[in-house]
């Protein structure tokens, strides 16, 4: 199963809705007890594994924007980083490359132009809390 043909297939929702019918139907499945759900195929096991990237990958993505939001709206890196989990270093730095990597992705792939990233860069701007 290609992880990137699925990312392009799901929303993270539908990505997560798949995946805990395959998850369930896995954890569920007794290969001794005709009656009840069926195990899951080589493909369908692989299919398990590429959607939890995907999830991963939309999980990921998402947070990334919402740090922006937050930003944007006045947060500050060390609020950031408590809603995360993590020290408001660690927010900055994560942010950071991600925005790096935006301005890497092939044209039309959703990554940002250099106007873009300048924004982005923009609010990295270190703030007094």
């Amino acid at each position: 199963m290609d992880v990137d043909d699925l990312e392009r297939q799901h929303t993270l929702a539908s990505a997560v809705r798949r995946y805990d019918e395959l998850r369930t139907r896995d954890s569920l499945a007794d290969p001794d007890e005709p009656a009840g759900p069926r195990p899951l195929t080589r493909d369908e096991a692989l299919e398990l594994l590429a959607l939890g990237e995907v999830i991963a990958r939309r999980a990921a993505q998402g947070r990334q924007l919402t740090v922006r939001t937050a930003r944007t709206t006045g947060a500050s890196w060390a609020q950031i980083g408590r809603a995360l989990g993590a020290t408001r270093q660690s927010a900055w730095e994560a942010h950071r490359r991600w925005i790096d990597a935006q301005v890497h992705h092939p044209e039309g792939s959703g990554g940002f132009t250099e106007d873009e990233a300048a924004e982005a860069r923009a609010l990295l701007a270190n703030d007094a809390d």
